[in-house]
């Protein structure tokens, strides 16, 4: 897609970033650059994410709009925009598809902020760096995760050993093979007000511990899922609703675990039969399900200069 050039008058561009479940995470806003800032922690990128469609249109003024058909606000991706916007005129218009639903713990405000990002990117034409430095700090200062933006920037299971974004942080990528079952049970937790909650942040340290060594160890999915059950059922931050949905697709023999911050969760069947066992749970308890595979390709070029093999 040519980049926009003086005296065009329409344009248009599009981008795609992957949606990602978090199994557990340390915050770490310690460090001066914001760069620098966000978590530690280990999670799945996934194959569905959010498309975003950029387009501008010449104007005397300047518009700046981010929409979804679904209606909700999109404060991270707006802000997104309007950075890259700046001080040109024009009417920008951006909108986002999201694959999965919004405030659920699936990493849709980073991947809403990043293919915004991009979008903008290809249609001002500046470099995809740009795209994943302002994404991560929209998505940091915005409220809406901690090092959303860093795990999404390659496929499989990810495991952030150093906070904030590459080459900054440091994110450790590894295969995915098993197929991950998800369900949303309940409206949605406010994510940005437990994420600036100090007693929160010091209960959810806690949990996570030693996970981040352990995993670094012995960096399997099966580890993974292990600490990821560990971490929900330390914190105990899900419903009675969302807890007793675990614990029933557990009793099917699958790995089970809260998607955070979601009132949601993800299971990983084992074999044919326990994947319909938990599809039979979920069916019973009149809960939807969607059944997808973890991503396998990097995002962008410059993810693979940050980012450790």
């Amino acid at each position: 897609m040519p980049a926009l050039r003086p005296g065009q008058s329409e344009s248009v561009a599009r981008a795609f970033a992957p949606a990602h479940v978090t199994g557990f995470f340390a915050p770490d806003v310690s460090a001066r650059d914001p760069r620098g800032r966000g978590s530690v922690g280990a999670g799945v990128v996934l194959e569905a994410g959010v498309t975003a469609t950029a387009r501008y249109l010449a104007s005397r003024v300047q518009r700046v709009h981010v929409r979804a058909p679904e209606g909700a606000d999109l404060p991270i991706s707006l802000d997104v925009a309007r950075r890259f916007v700046g001080e040109r005129r024009g009417v920008f218009d951006v909108d986002l598809t999201h694959d999965l639903p919004i405030g659920q713990g699936f990493g849709t405000s980073a991947a809403g902020a990043l293919a915004t990002g991009l979008a903008m990117a290809s249609l001002l034409g500046l470099p995809r760096r740009r795209a994943t430095e302002t994404a991560h700090l929209a998505d940091l200062f915005g409220g809406g995760g901690l090092g959303g933006v860093a795990a999404i920037l390659g496929g499989g299971m990810e495991l952030r050993t150093r906070p904030g974004l590459p080459p900054s942080g440091r994110v450790l990528r590894y295969a995915f093979a098993p197929s991950i079952v998800l369900s949303v049970v309940g409206p949605p937790l406010p994510s940005p007000p437990l994420l600036r909650d100090p007693l929160f942040l010091d209960r959810v340290r806690a949990a996570a511990g030693a996970a981040v060594q352990r995993l670094s160890r012995r960096p399997t999915s099966g580890r993974f899922l292990v600490e990821s059950e560990e971490f929900t059922d330390a914190l105990q931050l899900g419903s009675r609703r969302l807890r007793g949905t675990i614990d029933a697709v557990r009793r099917t023999g699958a790995r089970c675990a809260q998607a955070m911050l979601g009132e949601s969760l993800f299971a990983v069947p084992a074999t044919a039969e326990v994947r319909r066992a938990v599809l039979r749970v979920l069916e019973r308890r009149r809960l939807p399900a969607v059944e997808l595979s973890a991503a396998r390709e990097s995002l962008l070029d410059e993810a693979r200069v940050g980012a450790d093999p």
